[in-house]
């Protein structure tokens, strides 16, 4: 027969526990698997699964009585690490949706807008296109089996139970800034070409007043709009693939930083 002591059943208990609120918050604060049309249950059985099948592979877990402050405190430090984490993912993939509103504005689309249940915002139909656009390929090119081998390193190389360095925090906000940056970028050739048609309706307007500009405006920047996103969609599938690789590159620096070097 076999004997447990409690000993042991709270080193199971412990091993099992702590990677599981890690691994529950970063799936909840992730852009994919945080998504509102991914059932709880799902999300609830998917860390359930990663922690029992990470458990034996932890390194050397604190000896602290699970029921404890000391144990809360080391809650609370593992939902800030899955949540930087998830957050992160998120900011990648705002980008293409910062393109998304930027083209959509200039193409005269900003009120083609539609409520988003996962943001709890009305979000425009460019923008949106564009996201699940962007979330295909990042499925398309494994991205969710490298962030979750991310996720299952971090916990070699950010043990439970090490402090964080708070620093690390100033390097994920500068990071999002990235998102106006590289957005832009993506919606460069665009906003180029409908800001010069916009400029020559503009002086259109002014030679000849008599022209109703706002009949001809409009579905003269829609028209040209539509063939450069046809274009654009050429070269998206690259600009992604470098946007997701530099991406998971600094969430792999991201949890390196986290830990505080003693």
């Amino acid at each position: 027969m076999v004997e447990v002591d409690f000993a042991q059943l709270q080193q199971w208990l412990t091993a099992f526990f702590w990677p599981f609120v890690r691994l529950t918050a970063f799936l909840a604060a992730s852009p994919l698997w945080g998504h509102d049309s991914v059932p709880t249950q799902a999300k609830i059985g998917l860390a359930v699964l990663l922690a029992v099948v990470l458990g034996p592979t932890l390194p050397p877990l604190p000896t602290v009585p699970l029921v404890s402050w000391t144990s809360l405190g080391i809650v609370i430090e593992q939902m800030v690490i899955g949540v930087a984490m998830g957050l992160t993912m998120r900011v990648i993939l705002a980008v293409v949706q910062a393109a998304g509103e930027i083209i959509g504005l200039q193409m005269g689309l900003g009120f083609a807008t539609f409520f988003a249940p996962d943001t709890g915002t009305n979000t425009m139909i460019l923008s949106r296109l564009l996201y699940m656009i962007s979330l295909l390929i990042f499925l398309a090119l494994d991205g969710h089996l490298i962030v979750l081998e991310i996720l299952a390193a971090s916990f070699t190389s950010l043990p439970i139970g090490q402090a964080l360095d708070p620093a690390a925090g100033i390097t994920l906000v500068r990071y999002a800034g990235s998102i106006l940056a590289s957005g832009l970028l993506l919606a460069l050739p665009l906003v180029a070409a409908l800001l010069t048609i916009n400029l020559a309706m503009g002086i259109l307007n002014r030679a000849s007043p008599q022209l109703t500009v706002f009949a001809v405006g409009f579905p003269l920047t829609l028209l040209v709009g539509m063939v450069l996103m046809m274009v654009l969609m050429n070269d998206l599938g690259r600009f992604l693939e470098g946007l997701f690789g530099g991406g998971l590159q600094f969430l792999r620096q991201f949890v390196d930083s986290l830990a505080l070097a003693s």
